[in-house]
């Protein structure tokens, strides 16, 4: 039998492995025969895979730290940790967010990552950031900023005081994707790929943390949209997506920002469904 996704003993990176997209992600990697391993602040139980490393993503010592464990040699990076800001501060959400993704992909992926199109990297993303395009004076600034204290100190420079960590979200996705659409095409002199997926609604801990921050407040939310298919996305639904983009199946794809939402953008080109989705995030 041929191994068309060609995952057996490549040497896989995750974060945000300890629950929901990133666990799911991490489970198949090791039922594909992948050498997994696995970033996350909170422990992460899952077996089979090589190393589990617990990280900080909103401290540069400890990412430096995390990555001083891990090989020399990667094939394949899953950039899948987020938050969506409860509990957070508008600085802290945007650097775990964005900040460590780019600086972590800079300063230890692309060096280590196997050159050719193996050697691929993978983001979560969201439908959140998918009108990236027309906010780009939003957060130029702080995307093309080449080191951890630069990003920092242009967040900080924003008027961010007060402001909740639920604000940075969007911000940090439209940066990401615009920082994954400018970096693809560099990194190909590599051989080396880079792509993302932006789900929808998923059920993770994410989500139920959103439901119950919006509870606590007494509103209601009303989901937008399920999708076509009425129901909300699974986390395997997205761990199956960023799988096949840095898989021997997606060779020749980057820079592409992969949606899974259920069919939801088809409902909103052909009418079927309306959504404001141009909304500024500063």
């Amino acid at each position: 039998m041929i191994d068309y996704l060609n995952y057996k003993d490549a040497i896989c990176v995750v974060t945000g492995a300890a629950s929901g997209i990133g666990k799911a992600t991490a489970e198949i990697l090791v039922d594909l025969g992948a050498a997994v391993f696995t970033l996350d602040i909170q422990n992460c139980d899952i077996p089979g895979i090589w190393r589990h490393v617990n990280v900080d993503l909103s401290n540069k010592e400890s990412v430096d730290n995390a990555f001083s464990t891990l090989p020399m040699g990667i094939d394949k990076f899953f950039g899948i940790a987020g938050v969506f800001g409860f509990n957070f501060d508008m600085v802290t959400a945007f650097t775990i967010n964005f900040i460590s993704n780019k600086y972590m992909t800079e300063e230890y992926i692309i060096p280590r990552l196997t050159e050719g199109e193996y050697g691929a990297i993978a983001f979560l993303s969201s439908v959140g950031g998918s009108r990236w395009a027309y906010h780009i004076d939003e957060y130029k600034e702080l995307a093309e900023a080449e080191t951890w204290e630069n990003m920092i100190t242009a967040i900080k420079a924003r008027p961010v005081k007060g402001k909740p960590g639920t604000d940075a979200y969007e911000l940090a996705k439209r940066s990401l994707n615009y920082y994954i659409k400018h970096r693809a095409p560099e990194i190909a002199c590599r051989g080396n790929r880079m792509n993302a997926v932006a789900p929808h609604y998923t059920q993770t801990p994410m989500l139920d943390g959103i439901l119950a921050a919006v509870k606590a407040e007494g509103k209601p939310l009303t989901f937008p949209s399920k999708g076509a298919f009425e129901r909300l996305a699974k986390p395997s639904d997205a761990a199956k997506a960023i799988i096949f983009l840095n898989s021997d199946m997606a060779a020749y794809i980057s820079g592409h920002i992969l949606y899974v939402e259920g069919g939801m953008q088809a409902m909103i080109e052909t009418g079927a469904m309306e959504v404001a989705m141009d909304a500024p995030t500063w």
